[in-house]
């Protein structure tokens, strides 16, 4: 598990300029600025469209999450967060969320939640350590200040990659869905249906 190995920053990227962004940052931190530091990427082998960059993504893209689609206005809204190739799974979930059940959600790509987790532990930290100071924010609870509703989490591995930056969020409906427990040699549409990660479970 990459979150218990310091110097590794470890990223799951969902469309092709996640991966040059995050290629080329890694280079720079690498090769130019010579730090000790390893970059692990997960790269899928699925088919599908992807999109063009959106605008002033980069830092987030590097952060962990960034904002892909934002949801029209609504009281009733949800946060979806998807990683590496279930991002296409969100997304459908997200328009079906909303011709099916009048919901609304904000769908965010979630490059690393290692990167996120590393965060806010760094945060908090420096909270415990400077107590007459104003607390300082971890950066996912500032990206969400402004995007209400409960958070969906999927991600092609255990729920517990997940899970780990909730406590960073501060809000009270978290719901993870991974890989938990033995898979199967299948199509991935059954073994996404087997594992309970498919746009169904995330409407769900």
């Amino acid at each position: 598990h990459a979150s218990v190995i310091p110097n590794m920053a470890a990223y799951d990227p969902a469309f092709a300029y996640e991966v040059a962004v995050i290629v080329q940052h890694g280079l720079k931190r690498m090769v130019q600025d010579d730090e000790d530091i390893m970059f692990y990427l997960t790269l899928e082998n699925e088919n599908y469209q992807h999109p063009p960059m959106p605008k002033n993504v980069e830092d987030g893209i590097i952060r962990g999450m960034y904002l892909f689609r934002e949801g029209g206005k609504s009281e009733t809204r949800v946060q979806l967060f998807g990683s590496g190739s279930l991002v296409n799974e969100t997304l459908t979930a997200s328009d079906m969320l909303k011709s099916d059940w009048e919901i609304e959600s904000d769908v965010w790509s979630v490059t690393s939640y290692n990167e996120l987790r590393k965060n806010g532990e760094e945060v908090y930290r420096y909270n415990r350590l400077h107590p007459e100071e104003e607390d300082k924010l971890p950066y996912i609870y500032k990206r969400m200040e402004n995007h209400d509703g409960p958070v969906v989490a999927v991600s092609d591995y255990v729920k517990l990659v997940a899970e780990q930056v909730a406590p960073f969020i501060r809000r009270r409906y978290f719901t993870a869905l991974g890989t938990d427990g033995f898979g199967r040699s299948d199509t991935r549409e059954n073994l996404r249906s087997f594992f309970e990660i498919d746009r169904y479970y995330i409407i769900l």
